[in-house]
């Protein structure tokens, strides 16, 4: 046993019985206030959950007197008791953040009172059509109303398009606490989960969300045609954003990238969030093992919340049958990289969460060519029609850069082997001396995008790779071509003869083939795939000689040399 405390936790959804499969692993006890069946505790077997409501101010103290900390699973709960028993009990995060967080207009003002960049927004009391109207004139349309407690997934929300939406958004949402909020004109939708511990505020990767309906359907880390700058400024967002508040714990963090790429913070999450359940596959830690080592203060290395490889989260929500998501876990089954989760909920219901699915693989299109099928059999379940199949362009993993196009025949052959292994490529040409700074920034920016190896040819002065490589942190693999002066000799002087702490990986002159199977063994690497491909590659290549030498002793050499010339 790593930890020999308790945790309790208020509630016990899909969120606390993640929390609980991460606890497991270490053997520390968890124990459950809610239901008796609920999600958490069909896989904990133990007498220390409670049953009851964890709004109920009597069971959140049940709970704690037999706890050492205490969680949520969710925000909206008894935060009264909370500070009552707060005296006796570690409370995390602590009960004053959950109280400002559940009110989601007051979450608002309390970051735009610590600087962080939120949508304007007013409060609405006894809010009637006409005060509603009025927000229309000062907001102009559209616009969001919300409730201020109670609301999640979309519940509690109305987008208010015209004057003619008043009345009915006064009926959708009723005598709820309502405030409005100036409409986001937003590009993505991103999130990040934030780890807030004893030492300080640390983040996961700035991760893209995608909603239908109000409710995340599916998440792509890292996101899709986000620059690193830009994910960098969301991570830093997100840590500004948390540490105004008291506590340790997950947080998840959602915001919007607006046209102009400026950010604004939507909501946030005192707890493990939807857009954070890639991170049990995708990263060294989950937000669940993050969360409970944050509350226990047992060690988080920083480097343990990296990005892997490249994921993509779906959600499987109930669809018009009872046992839609069992149909959609049993396609997931038939792919190599997916991991299914299930949550014990019984028969589905629409629009209910039923389970998740995470895809990784190398590259963000090869996760995205795999989910396409599990997403389209969700659209199916939930009766929506299927449009038009993505055609997924597969993100390059080499990058072949030439001073000329003069030089594209040399290339040639490497080009066709590359093919032949399924390796995607780029190929651009930028010179060194024509285009300093193209090719500047070409390489500084390579490190931003899928590339993981360039490939540099150039013949005379051959300072492309040299250059490259000082410009970048990639492997740069040097390909000297053979000029009309020298024989390419001076091309592979140049390349081999880089100064100390700039390598390049010089072939022979001409060989783009070696500057291939160079870029595919670094692949290789990290790949099993590639590795595989290689390794039957190099069998046929033995094949082959040994073929031929078989041939050379059955026929004899004359035999042997004569076939040859007549080829």
């Amino acid at each position: 046993m790593v930890d020999k405390r308790k945790v309790g936790v208020l509630g016990g959804g899909q969120l606390g019985r993640m929390l609980i499969e991460a606890a497991n692993r270490l053997n520390i006890q968890v124990n459950i206030l809610d239901a008796a069946a609920s999600p958490a505790k069909q896989i904990s077997a133990h007498d220390g959950h409670i049953t009851g409501s964890f709004k109920d101010a009597a069971a959140v103290k049940e709970l704690a007197q037999s706890c050492d900390v205490v969680t949520v699973e969710i925000e909206h709960v008894d935060t009264q008791m909370l500070e009552e028993v707060a005296g006796s009990v570690v409370v995390e995060p602590s009960w004053k953040t959950l109280r400002i967080i559940k009110d989601k207009f007051q979450q608002k003002g309390y970051l735009k009172e610590h600087g962080v960049a939120v949508a304007d927004s007013v409060e609405l009391e006894g809010a009637s059509p006409e005060t509603i109207k009025e927000v229309g004139s000062k907001f102009g349309y559209p616009f969001m109303l919300k409730s201020k407690t109670e609301a999640y997934d979309g519940r509690g929300n109305f987008v208010v398009r015209s004057e003619r939406d008043a009345a009915k958004a006064k009926e959708v949402l009723g005598d709820r606490p309502l405030y409005a909020e100036r409409w986001a004109d937003f590009r993505l939708e991103l999130a990040v989960m934030v780890v807030k511990t004893k030492d300080g505020v640390l983040t996961f990767p700035t991760v893209e969300t995608v909603h239908e309906d109000s409710v995340c359907k599916l998440t792509y880390a890292p996101p899709r045609n986000v620059s690193a700058e830009t994910s960098a400024r969301a991570q830093e967002l997100a840590k500004k954003a948390i540490a105004a508040f008291e506590g340790k714990g997950v947080f998840g963090v959602e915001m919007f990238l607006l046209k102009d790429d400026s950010l604004l913070v939507n909501e946030i999450a005192p707890r493990p969030h939807n857009s954070g359940h890639y991170t049990i596959e995708a990263c060294p830690l989950s937000q669940y093992d993050a969360h409970l080592r944050a509350i226990l203060d047992l060690p988080i290395p920083e480097s343990s919340l990296r990005l892997r490889e490249p994921a993509i989260m779906l959600n499987i929500l109930g669809g018009l049958t009872p046992d839609s998501h069992s149909q959609i876990a049993r396609k997931a089954l038939e792919s190599p990289n997916a991991s299914i989760h299930l949550y014990g909920k019984g028969d589905a219901r629409p629009g209910r969460k039923m389970g998740h699915i995470t895809v990784t693989a190398p590259s963000l299109s090869a996760a995205e060519r795999e989910m396409q099928p599990l997403i389209d059999l969700v659209d199916n379940q939930k009766g929506k029609p299927l449009g038009p199949k993505d055609n997924f362009k597969e993100d390059p993993l080499v990058a072949v850069i030439m001073g000329s196009d003069s030089d594209l025949p040399v290339l040639e052959a490497g080009l066709k082997l590359l093919k032949d292994f399924e390796i995607p490529v780029t190929v651009r040409i930028t010179s060194a001396h024509r285009t300093p700074d193209h090719l500047r920034e070409f390489s500084k920016s390579a490190i931003f995008t899928t590339v993981k190896v360039i490939i540099g040819a150039a013949g005379g002065a051959a300072h492309l790779p040299g250059m490259s490589a000082s410009w970048t942190t990639l492997p740069v693999i040097g390909l000297p071509v053979k000029a009309t002066h020298l024989d390419g000799v001076d091309s592979l002087y140049s390349m081999t003869q880089m100064p100390r702490g700039e390598p390049v990986a010089t072939v022979g002159i001409n060989n783009s083939t070696n500057a291939a199977l160079l870029a595919i063994r670094i692949l290789g690497a990290t790949d099993a795939g590639i590795r595989e491909k290689l390794r039957v590659w190099m069998e046929g290549n033995e094949k082959e000689v040994l073929r031929k030498d078989q041939e050379l002793q059955d026929i004899g050499a004359e035999a042997y040399l004569a076939k040859m010339k007549k080829k």
